[in-house]
């Protein structure tokens, strides 16, 4: 992917306002989401979902780098994010997102509704259930393989590749749409992606194998088409779950940031707004135990407040009026009232969210490589396959020695890995650190961690976990003299635990 990583995304984008369309036509109801960086400069973010392989991200870019009014574009794989950034004067975000729609993936703006539903396993679900009727239908046709492989006579040998048949085509037609919809997909924009030899492979051994029994034939390879797609559920499974985690940092901002904050007017009404709704000069009110929704001062209050989000110190401090608190810090003890000086995407928490997010886009030497790799590497694997056929063909004769050949070509040359590897696991890589306290802004760094031998740490403090604990001598020797009743139970736990 070219240009450079845009860290202008929001992690938690507004709620559009009443009768916004959320997911919208080809040219209509994307208008609530764009903002303006700068004037005559447009962003927005928006979730593009049908991605199976590194060649989708290429596509889409490249689709949306088409419209002259683009300046940057960047699609994040893992989190389905697109960043788009162009001149408002040269285009609008319908005409710019057009070519995508008709491309057959499924665009939709990125606010809080859509990040859930992406952090839900509905798509998990679906893999799951495509992968345990594979399984099913895998080992009942292999367990028939056993008598026919065995030296069954012919007519034993065919009632079992017709109960095969039976079997395996309705599990290729219901495990393998996955693949087959990402497939036609991709045909349909007038491109290859890596789903498109396996769903070839699969299909053309489910073809041959029905034909050689309708022929009386001694081998039909139903157990091997519907094996490999077993397999390849497996790994499209397990990808699933590599990106739900990678998703996870971005549902952990989630939990910290507000949808909206309870507003204390000028004649002293009190009234909840939207975040969205909230400008710099408003007064909130935040209760003990709520997160701060907005970065401002305190006008009115004395409290203590967990600023771990912001500093990384665990122990809470105690802030009163003409204090400045940021959005995701936690409010612990008393009553707040706090004057708004910035919210929503241009909060503290919201240039969190874009660290984050330049640390998922940038890319690592390695990265790509990848990328390059995989580009040529699926029309490649058509091109061997083809003259593998035809060289088989030219050599033997026959027709299915050579089809069984190019097959077996598309099979063991499948480039998934290739492709999602090295980002996927730069990507997890930063979402497990973010989930450690952590922020990674290059993705080059975790390169060049590989070469450090010695880490120098600033504070002390920071490298406390916030958890304490107790010493049970020391609680021991502390609670023998106490006429409380709790201290004596606590001392008499014999083993170091939370307090």
């Amino acid at each position: 992917m070219s240009g450079s990583a845009n860290a202008d995304s929001a992690a938690f984008q507004t709620t559009p306002p009443i009768g916004a369309d959320k997911r919208p036509g080809p040219a209509t109801g994307f208008s609530a989401w764009v903002r303006e960086n700068n004037p005559g400069s447009c962003h927005i973010d928006v979730m593009v979902l049908g991605l199976s392989c590194a060649g989708c991200i290429r596509r889409v870019e490249s689709l949306v780098r088409r419209h002259p009014a683009i300046t940057h574009a960047r699609l994040n794989f893992s989190t389905q994010r697109l960043s788009l950034d162009w001149q408002k004067a040269q285009g609008d975000i319908g005409e710019i997102l057009d070519p995508v729609l008709e491309a057959g993936y499924d665009v939709r703006p990125l606010d809080y509704e859509s990040l859930e539903a992406a952090n839900g396993d509905s798509e998990g679900r679906a893999l799951l259930q495509a992968l345990a009727v594979a399984g099913f239908a895998a080992s009942n046709i292999m367990l028939l393989s056993v008598a026919i492989w065995s030296g069954a006579e012919q007519a034993t040998r065919d009632l079992f590749h017709w109960i095969s048949a039976l079997i395996a085509l309705p599990t290729v037609v219901y495990s393998g749409r996955p693949f087959f919809r990402s497939a036609y997909g991709a045909l349909k924009g007038g491109r290859l992606n890596m789903d498109v030899p396996i769903s070839l492979a699969v299909l053309l051994a489910a073809a041959a194998s029905l034909y050689e029994t309708i022929q009386h034939g001694a081998h039909a390879y139903f157990d091997a088409s519907v094996m490999l797609l077993f397999f390849l559920l497996i790994g499209r499974y397990l990808n699933h779950l590599m990106r739900a985690k990678a998703r996870s940092a971005v549902a952990q901002l989630l939990t910290l940031s507000a949808r909206g904050a309870t507003i204390i007017r000028a004649g002293g009404s009190i009234t909840y707004l939207p975040i969205q709704d909230i400008e710099p000069g408003m007064i909130v009110a935040v209760a003990a135990g709520e997160s701060i929704p907005v970065d401002g001062q305190i006008v009115s209050g004395v409290s203590d407040v967990d600023f771990s989000v912001v500093t990384g110190e665990s122990a809470p401090q105690t802030i009163k009026s003409g204090n400045e608190v940021y959005a995701g810090a936690r409010n612990l003890t008393g009553p707040l009232e706090i004057q708004v000086t910035a919210a929503g995407e241009n909060s503290f928490l919201a240039d969190i969210a874009r660290m984050m997010e330049a640390s998922e886009q940038s890319k690592a030497r390695y990265v790509v490589l990848a990328d390059r790799a995989a580009r040529i590497y699926a029309p490649a694997v058509h091109i061997i396959a083809g003259l593998t056929f035809i060289g088989w063909l030219w050599a033997s004769g026959d027709w299915r020695l050579a089809l069984f050949t190019a097959v077996a070509v598309l099979i063991i040359t499948c480039p998934c890995a290739l492709g999602l590897a090295v980002p996927v696991a730069q990507v997890i890589a930063s979402g497990r650190l973010f989930g450690n306290g952590i922020f990674v802004k290059d993705g080059a760094a975790l390169e060049r961690l590989a070469t450090v031998d010695t880490i120098v740490f600033d504070k002390t403090g920071t490298l406390t976990l916030g958890e304490p604990i107790l010493l049970p001598p020391n609680g021991k020797a502390l609670a023998q003299p106490s006429i409380f009743p709790t201290p004596k139970p606590v001392a008499r736990r014999n083993k170091r635990s939370p307090i």
